[in-house]
């Protein structure tokens, strides 16, 4: 049994408490993190006084101080960049089993740092895979971070009845403002749950990162007899998002304009439908996909399986933050790269991980909206929706 964990990335939003799931249930968990400052801010080290830069190697051992608030004491962190070989290899000596959670992520950003984004998820997963097949102990288990955005679009029924997928909206009819897919008949597809089988729609260089970073796991785990799983993560939400990066997570969009007293930003028209589960489910998730051998070589949804519109967790947010009085800002504008509609059919992680989440929508924003009345956010989305405007992926 697997009982020395890396997770890479770990000291993120997810990582973190994936690492509060493995201790609680007796693992021993390392983190190989570059503290980068559009995560985590500004951090302050004892090594060196400045945040990982991404070439750095400091080892932070259990029972002692982090730089990051979020880490428990028990878990031993090396700050270095998993493009890093050197650093790689050395957080994963005596390593039995291996999170791979290290990556950036912003759609909307990935579409003008292209070569960021692949240098970090696919070169750093390639840096990340090299090290494993070299290593002289075989690993018990790999598990790699997927993203919903690989399958762009979501399952839709057409008027016959048929399940659609792989589809997709001109610009020519996003200018027009007519934002849902229609079938051949000019008839709107009616959005269905998504399952792992539909064939993947990459609309984004973020997308076709996340679907590269979880195709290569796959591929190396069956190829070295490796057992490997891809979680395809939906939107999660919950406390410690990070939230002054304007390229995180919907919700932590919207509270950190609310905690400044703005009103939530939406494209479109607020009627696209997205699946927000809770990152203590998530994590939960991640500890099944190690334990249960049924999931080996599969690829898996991680969300809740029910579709929330945009515009309804703006309104629970504001009132979650009494901020009833700010009402979205509904812009009726089109990013390069969004979607329509996405939630996915969860038979697949209830079958192969026995996963059923636990944290409703209301519990989880009560939980979110407590957690974020003692934080403090700088509002960066407008310099975001500059950028995208300026290069001409805002519509």
């Amino acid at each position: 049994m697997a009982e020395n964990i890396l997770i890479t990335g770990g000291a993120g939003f997810i990582g973190s408490h994936l690492a509060d799931e493995l201790l609680e249930h007796g693992y021993h968990v390392r983190v190989l993190d570059n503290l980068s400052e559009q995560v985590h801010g500004v951090q302050e080290t004892a090594a060196n006084g400045s945040g990982g830069n991404g070439s750095g190697g400091n080892g932070f051992h259990p029972g002692r101080e982090h730089p990051t608030p979020y880490l428990d004491p028990d878990v031993e962190l090396i700050e270095g960049d998993v493009r890093n070989p050197e650093a790689v290899h050395r957080a994963l000596d005596g390593i039995d089993a291996v999170y791979h959670l290290a990556a950036l992520v912003g759609v909307g950003q990935s579409m003008y740092e292209i070569d960021r984004y692949i240098s970090v998820n696919d070169g750093g997963t390639a840096v990340l895979l090299q090290a494993i097949i070299d290593r002289e102990e075989p690993l018990e288990r790999l598990v790699v971070a997927s993203s919903m955005s690989l399958y762009g679009e979501g399952a839709y029924r057409d008027c016959d009845d048929k399940i659609v997928a792989g589809r997709s909206r001109s610009l020519d009819q996003l200018r027009q403002g007519s934002w849902e897919l229609m079938d051949g008949a000019g008839e709107p597809l009616q959005p269905v749950p998504t399952p792992e089988s539909a064939m993947p729609n990459l609309t984004s260089v973020y997308a076709l990162s996340k679907y590269n970073q979880e195709q290569m796991c796959l591929i190396v785990g069956r190829s070295y007899d490796i057992p490997t799983v891809g979680l395809r993560f939906f939107n999660t939400y919950g406390p410690r998002q990070a939230l002054s990066n304007p390229y995180t997570g919907v919700m932590a969009i919207f509270a950190a304009r609310l905690l400044n007293d703005r009103p939530p930003l939406i494209y479109e028209d607020g009627c696209q439908l997205r699946d927000f589960v809770s990152v203590y489910d998530v994590a939960t998730a991640c500890r099944l996909a190690l334990e249960s051998p049924d999931a080996a070589g599969e690829a898996i949804n991680v969300g809740s399986g029910e579709p929330h519109t945009i515009a309804e967790i703006a309104t629970r947010m504001a009132h979650a933050l009494d901020r009833p009085h700010l009402h979205a800002d509904v812009t009726n504008q089109y990013r390069v790269g969004d979607i329509r509609h996405c939630y996915p059919d969860m038979s697949k992680a209830r079958e192969l991980l026995g996963f059923q989440p636990e944290v409703s929508l209301e519990l989880g924003m009560i939980d979110l909206a407590d957690w974020l009345t003692s934080q403090t956010a700088v509002d960066n989305v407008d310099a975001a929706q500059s950028e995208l405007q300026l290069r001409g992926l805002r519509l």
